[in-house]
């Protein structure tokens, strides 16, 4: 009897323990967000180029597309993300997270953030008597075509107009192309014809005029920023290579480092797609700074350039590619130094070369 008691009482001890571990998944299925349950596969799909690459404070991995959306990588998996989840477009340009986890993607057409739950669309205040301001928390972004910036405070997103300097070129050329946060409460901003600094009370302009630069000369296409630990401004063109900006100086790095072609080979060349033979430091899309104070530099044709404070030394990043362009260049937690490629596809430095790493 004693026996047949203790085999009932094991029995039921048995099934009331599989009973909560089905309460607990159900409930762990019901409390996952849509964006969870999306279907994961273990390799980075993207095709139509990496042009934005971010590591969160959880150690996970986002990648920004040209034109298919976000993907979310957690060292063994990939989730994809696009407008049918909340994007504000398929076009990742930028992804930040801000003081409470939350991430941020700058589109091609509006902002979108994710809070671990879901993706939202922000509606941008575009009171046109809204003035320029700054805090330390501010969250910067690109505002499509429109010639201003967007900048999130926390509460609201509101859009910032440039000012219209005279003879400037005009139309959607003020466009952002780079923001990059330097020293001395100063923020830069990029566009296609010019460079802006706010440091919270005024706005100074770096631009053809401001440079003496004329059309029988040459003319400033910024598509990349960067102000480094040193407080060095360096500015990336397509055409004329990189400006930099040291005090109240400034010349052109590559020039001054014999990596021009002539301006009518460089343009002849990119007309007739024989991108290869820009050799130089021309078109220049990208420039982040490792942590050993090296100066990176993705061309458009020629490749990865590193520039260690006394020589440049360039790289192409994979022989196999059709295009050696760079849309990103980004140094992870691990201090590993990613490259996204306008193929598709991220490459990882090795210290010598590079390796395709997803």
């Amino acid at each position: 009897m004693n026996k047949m008691i203790q085999l009932i009482n094991l029995v039921f001890i048995l099934i009331l323990s599989f009973s909560c571990v089905d309460k607990k998944s159900a409930e762990g299925e019901t409390n996952k967000s849509e964006l969870e349950l999306d279907s994961k596969t273990d390799t980075l799909k993207f095709t139509s180029g990496i042009r934005s690459i971010f590591q969160d404070s959880k150690g996970n991995y986002w990648f920004g597309s040209h034109s298919e959306g976000v993907s979310f990588y957690n060292g063994r998996s990939f989730q994809y993300y696009t407008t049918n989840e909340g994007l504000a477009s398929n076009q990742i340009r930028t992804i930040q997270e801000d003081k409470n986890g939350i991430i941020w993607f700058g589109t091609a057409n509006g902002v979108s953030s994710y809070d671990g739950m879901s993706i939202k669309i922000h509606q941008v205040n575009e009171d046109s008597e809204t003035v320029w301001a700054k805090t330390d928390n501010d969250l910067w972004f690109n505002a499509g075509t429109q010639q201003g910036v967007y900048r999130y405070n926390g509460q609201k997103l509101d859009y910032l107009a440039f000012p219209n300097p005279k003879h400037m070129r005009s139309g959607n050329l003020y466009a952002i192309t780079g923001i990059s946060t330097g020293k001395n409460n100063m923020q830069w901003f990029g566009t296609y014809v010019g460079v802006f600094g706010y440091n919270g009370s005024e706005l100074t302009t770096i631009n053809d005029e401001t440079l003496g630069f004329t059309k029988e000369s040459e003319k400033i296409h910024v598509r990349s920023i960067l102000e480094d630990s040193q407080g060095r401004l360096w500015i990336g063109n397509n055409g004329i290579g990189v400006l930099l900006k040291s005090g109240n100086s400034i010349i052109n790095f590559s020039k001054e480092h014999g990596k021009l072609i002539p301006m009518n080979e460089f343009e002849a060349n990119a007309q007739s797609k024989q991108f290869a033979k820009n050799t130089g430091l021309q078109a220049v899309f990208a420039i982040t700074e490792d942590s050993q104070g090296n100066i990176w530099f993705g061309d458009r044709d020629s490749g990865a350039w590193k520039y260690d404070g006394k020589s440049l030394i360039n790289y192409k990043i994979d022989t196999k590619l059709k295009s050696q362009m760079i849309y990103d260049i980004y140094e992870d937690q691990n201090k590993n130094l990613l490259f996204g490629m306008a193929e598709g596809g991220v490459y990882k430095f090795n210290g010598k070369s590079f390796e395709k790493w997803l």
